[in-house]
């Protein structure tokens, strides 16, 4: 914990730092980025970068953080540090790589609060983050420790034994050792890292939910090729367009150990699994782990898409819960073209009113956010307890609003 001099600073400046951060971050990555080009070329996503996402990121985290160590009010950050450990170690990063962004982070600091950047409050918020620093390297370690690796070692090179067309911009792929040797085992909802060399020279990074398992012989996961959108200014996405055009049955492939926070529960009670889009591949390997196991477990599964032609692995879906006894499916598609609605087949927007949800239910989320966003309140309104909720985002995670405190929400940041 921060001593009480600290507190008392962050506490009184919090709402100053929270206003700031949103110019903060950017100045932050521009100077790593500069100082350290290898990061931006090998290791941060350039997509996001692009975007102002992990900017996004960075400035919900920070303020979450701070506003926990300073209000006796403040929400839990539990699942954050621990869906942030678990992106690390699926990166490999290494405690001393917190230290440069320290050093850059606190330069952007100085930089836009002036003459406000004293040395008491440098010294306060630079407690704040390596109070943070320490819990996050103590989870990565643990992590790594699971598999008994350093964080140079989380990286194996596996081949490609099967790629199939799941619909028109989604391709999944099967990866395993060469020689069939057994993979490291992986929870239900777990995802890898998968490094590819671009025709640039940089070796992005982008993470994949695990579909399947098989027994730990084999991997599975599926890519979506994201197009460019012009209009919002957003560029198409250089690793999964890259996967599509180049990666092909006996290809090697750059994957890292299985890590992620979203991991099915073993427990017995009732499951409501809820996806839109690609979001639906945590859900399937989630499935298949239930039906492998042939559980008895009462199961609601939901799912939207834009139709039937786009909804990847919409049979193994489909399939995978015929094989569950106590299992239901419903989907909700936004063109349902000549289909005639059913009992389970509905035209426009996913509509929670049509489900009967236990109240004790254990619910796994996953999809675009605005999808997760609406879900999440309807969740809520419909008395579902918070906790009960779990979900993973696919790309960084801005922690707002639950998260951050309500002057980060209002800054923009």
């Amino acid at each position: 914990m921060i001593s009480a001099s600290a507190t008392a600073i962050v506490r009184d400046t919090l709402p100053a730092i929270s206003a700031a951060i949103g110019d903060i971050t950017p100045i932050f990555y521009q100077r790593m980025f500069a100082a350290h080009p290898e990061l931006e070329q090998d290791l941060f996503n350039r997509g996001n970068q692009a975007q102002g996402g992990q900017q996004k990121a960075l400035a919900g985290a920070i303020g979450a953080y701070a506003t926990l160590l300073v209000r006796d009010d403040a929400p839990s950050i539990d699942a954050m540090l621990n869906r942030i450990a678990n992106k690390h170690a699926s990166l490999g990063i290494a405690p001393e790589q917190y230290s440069i962004v320290h050093q850059h982070l606190f330069e952007a600091i100085g930089i836009v609060l002036g003459d406000a950047a004293t040395h008491e409050v440098v010294d306060a918020w630079s407690e704040v983050y390596w109070d943070m620093a320490a819990v996050l390297v103590g989870r990565e370690t643990a992590l790594y420790a699971r598999f008994g690796v350093e964080p140079d070692d989380v990286w194996r090179e596996l081949r490609v034994r099967s790629r199939r067309q799941e619909s028109p911009d989604t391709v999944s792929f099967e990866v395993a050792n060469a020689d069939g040797s057994p993979l490291p085992e992986a929870l239900p909802g777990q995802y890898i890292s998968v490094q590819v060399a671009l025709p640039d020279g940089a070796r992005q990074i982008r993470q994949y939910s695990l579909t399947r398992t098989q027994s730990n012989r084999a991997w599975g996961f599926t890519v979506k090729a994201e197009p460019a959108r012009e209009a919002r200014g957003i560029p198409a996405g250089q690793v999964s367009n890259h996967l599509h055009r180049t990666l092909f049955e006996g290809d090697g492939l750059r994957c890292s150990l299985p890590y992620g926070d979203l991991v099915l529960d073993e427990g017995t009670g009732p499951l409501v699994l809820i996806s839109a889009g690609i979001g639906c591949t945590p859900i399937i390997g989630m499935l298949n782990h239930l039906a492998s196991r042939q559980s008895p477990r009462e199961i609601t599964v939901l799912h939207a898409d834009q139709s039937m032609a786009r909804h990847a692995h919409r049979a193994e879906l489909a399939d995978l819960v015929t094989e569950l006894p106590n299992a239901l499916l419903m989907h909700w598609y936004e063109d349902l073209a000549s289909h005639p609605e059913t009992e389970a087949v509905f035209e426009g927007l996913i509509n929670l009113d049509r489900v009967a949800l236990a109240p004790d239910a254990q619910v796994y989320l996953c999809g675009p956010a605005p999808f997760m966003k609406a879900v999440r309140a309807k969740l809520e309104e419909l008395g579902v307890d918070d906790a009960n909720v779990h979900y993973e985002v696919f790309g960084p995670d801005a922690w707002l609003p639950a998260h951050a405190p309500r002057e980060l929400v209002g800054s923009g940041a």
